[in-house]
């Protein structure tokens, strides 16, 4: 009985973050536009954690995807559109797009899930921390993936601009 109200909790707390204007259905085999040279995820990477990070403290927004406001896709597409990028503005659309990735394999950029199908993401930091646009009242933030909030939320991870 925990399990299944924990989550509804998870799920209800969650779903502030699945929205944002709908993008083009992902065709299958699509993947994220990387304007850099091929073969450099790892540099994307590390320069996305970076912008996120800047972007702490922005005020959550429904379907905002600028520094006015952020909701979780909308936070994900600005950070990479800022470095070239071409994602879908939508969680579960960026999910479909990037190259999954183990959890233990996870480095600075990557994409994480919550919730399925995925109604939240964040930006992968490392150290077992990301940069989220939470819900309505809050700020961007780092937060763990760690936290038995984020463990149970936790549905995958993806990488941009990988093979």
């Amino acid at each position: 009985m925990r399990r299944v109200l924990a989550a509804v909790v998870v799920a209800s707390l969650l779903s502030a973050c699945a929205g944002g204007p709908p993008s083009r259905a992902p065709e299958p085999g699509d993947r994220a536009t990387v304007s850099a040279p091929a073969g450099e995820p790892a540099v994307i990477g590390t320069r996305a954690a970076d912008a996120a990070r800047a972007l702490l403290g922005v005020p959550y927004r429904y379907g905002g995807q600028d520094p006015s406001g952020f909701d979780c896709s909308g936070l994900v597409w600005y950070v990479y559109r800022q470095l070239g990028v071409s994602l879908p503005r939508r969680a579960l659309d960026q999910r479909r797009v990037v190259a999954p990735v183990g959890r233990d394999e996870l480095r600075p950029g990557d994409l994480v899930f919550f919730s399925s199908p995925a109604d939240h993401v964040g930006i992968y930091l490392g150290a077992g921390d990301f940069v989220h646009a939470p819900s309505s009242g809050k700020d961007v933030r780092v937060a763990s993936l760690n936290t038995p909030y984020f463990t149970l939320a936790y549905a995958g991870a993806g990488r941009v601009g990988a093979p």
